[in-house]
């Protein structure tokens, strides 16, 4: 006979459980009522207390929190591109050069962000592809160039735009952009500040990620994924010991492939590879 109380004799019956399947944590080994609801998944087992001079029990969160407008629009906007055909392209950039031109502009308050979306406008008017849309009746080139770069707040991601990247100036688009990012952590962005992208730039370089895949946002041709910066030692004749340490960042384009093909994605990311690494160009 196994030994337990008559409430979880009745719970086990009308759960169908057999008792003898069920270990008992009462007195004695007895199946108490808690224990047939951690069988049938009513309850959760307790967690055991830590053993003495064990590390303090982290509390992590538990149980459903309701999305914020903003989460619900990110949510919604990911799925939209789920019916989208895209395939990717990466490449590696050497950055020397470029990282020599922030660090010679960076006390004048120009940033990585500006620089960036700068080159990749550059490229872009060589590869205006990259910069369409697909409509059903065909390819939708947009006259202007207006990147928007993913910024993560609390509580979302927003994409605030450099609005005609091509014709600024890199002092411009910096100023433009810290004064973007302001109003986004305030939540005062206007919706053209945000809606108005033709082509996205998002940039995990400064976490650490060696390489990753960006979703292509909706009504867009491409998006670039910025990985960081690696070292790396390469062959060199001119060198003393024959090697040397370069930089370089792998780089990913997500495009739409309804108008955009792999050839288009390849050039575009060879002129970007060529901007980044004569970045005089850029200011």
């Amino acid at each position: 006979v196994i030994a337990a109380t008559p409430t979880a004799r009745v719970l086990a019956k009308k759960a169908k459980l057999d008792l003898a399947s069920i270990e008992g944590t009462g007195e004695f080994g007895r199946v108490t009522a808690d224990d047939v609801k951690i069988a049938t998944g009513e309850m959760k087992p307790k967690r055991k207390a830590a053993a003495p001079g064990a590390p303090a029990v982290v509390e992590m969160p538990e149980g459903l929190v309701p999305f914020t407008g903003m989460q619900r629009a990110v949510s919604n906007n990911m799925v939209a591109t789920m019916d989208c055909p895209v395939f990717r392209a990466s490449r590696e950039i050497e950055m020397d050069a470029f990282n020599a031109l922030y660090q010679s502009v960076k006390p004048k308050g120009v940033t990585v962000s500006a620089l960036l979306a700068k080159a990749v406008a550059m490229a872009i008017q060589k590869h205006p592809i990259v910069n369409s849309s697909f409509r059903e009746e065909g390819t939708f080139f947009n006259k202007d160039i207006n990147i928007a770069m993913a910024v993560a707040i609390d509580g979302g991601l927003i994409t605030p735009v450099l609005k005609y990247a091509n014709e600024r100036g890199v002092m411009d688009l910096g100023e433009n952009w810290k004064e973007l990012v302001g109003k986004a952590k305030s939540g005062t962005l206007s919706p053209d500040e945000y809606n108005s992208g033709t082509f996205t730039i998002s940039n995990m370089g400064m976490f650490g990620v060696s390489q990753f895949d960006a979703i292509l946002p909706a009504g867009q041709g491409g998006i670039l994924a910025v990985a960081g910066t690696q070292e790396y030692i390469v062959p060199c004749k001119q060198a003393v010991l024959g090697m040397k340490k370069i930089s370089k960042m792998t780089v990913t384009l997500t495009c739409d492939h309804r108008q955009i093909y792999g050839a288009d994605a390849a050039l575009f990311l060879k002129t970007l590879n060529d901007v980044m690494m004569n970045p005089g160009q850029l200011v």
